[in-house]
């Protein structure tokens, strides 16, 4: 299993979407989430998007005022975290037309459904932008 889980944090560090691939209490998932957020927060735009905290790796990227933070494997590759973070965000844009904070809050299980189409156990599974999204726009179709 290479990803561990996959947070959306607001620059204020209120955690928007979190998803999670192994077993963490709801004591340490705030814990973690807490430290892990303050660390990557208090960086500036000059350091590298890789932090080291714990047992994991923590790549993220910033999209406008949200942190998109995934906590991999030591041995997992940033870059292709990297590429898979820009491809939620892509996918997002595209069904949400220029993703934002409001989005996600009001249209979380959604993103979630998002999430769960492009991970599985902690793999990725789908890439492609129009297979991730066909069931959501069947299921608006529907509605």
């Amino acid at each position: 299993m290479g990803i561990r889980f996959i947070l959306m944090v607001n620059k204020q560090g209120q955690t928007r979407l979190a998803q999670y691939f192994e077993y963490l209490t709801l004591e340490e998932r705030r814990a973690l989430e807490g430290e892990i957020v303050r660390k990557c927060l208090a960086r500036n735009d000059q350091q590298c998007s890789f932090v080291e905290h714990r047992n994991y790796k923590i790549v993220y990227r910033r999209y406008a005022s949200l942190f998109f933070l995934v906590g991999v494997d030591n041995e997992e590759n940033e870059l292709a975290i990297l590429e898979f973070i820009h491809l939620l965000v892509e996918t997002m844009d595209r069904h949400f037309g220029n993703v934002c904070e409001l989005d996600i809050m009001f249209h979380l299980e959604k993103a979630h459904f998002m999430l769960e189409e492009m991970v599985m156990n902690g793999c990725i599974v789908e890439t492609s932008k129009s297979n991730i999204l066909t069931p959501i726009q069947l299921l608006d179709k529907a509605s």
